[in-house]
């Protein structure tokens, strides 16, 4: 269960699609999907100690009241910062969701 008090960050979901112009050229654009209130996590010791040396990596660790229709493909932005998401856990019976993200690529 997620308190409502934890969810302190909003953050906004990203969708990659392909637009075809009438001359057939492919436009490739970002949409929003959805913003939530989301609680940023600290990763874990296991995380810390084998990403040491990956620094300005960027990682970052989200938790969420469970959405249906999230996707890896998606991203991620809060506070300016835009992340991809690699890895999407389901907790308890569809309650939440943890999103592990790293920093995007610009």
């Amino acid at each position: 269960m997620i308190r409502a008090g934890k969810l302190d960050r909003l953050i906004t979901f990203t969708r990659e699609i392909e637009e075809v112009a009438a001359s057939g050229a492919v436009s490739k654009s970002w949409v929003t999907i959805a913003t939530v209130r989301a609680e940023p996590m600290q990763r874990s010791t296991e995380e810390f100690l084998i990403g040491f040396g990956e620094a300005n990596a960027g990682g970052a660790v989200f938790r969420i009241r469970y959405m249906a229709g999230v996707a890896t493909t998606d991203r991620v932005i809060c506070d300016g910062d835009t992340y991809d998401l690699d890895e999407i856990i389901v907790l308890g019976r569809k309650r939440s969701l943890e999103l592990r993200c790293s920093k995007a690529a610009s």
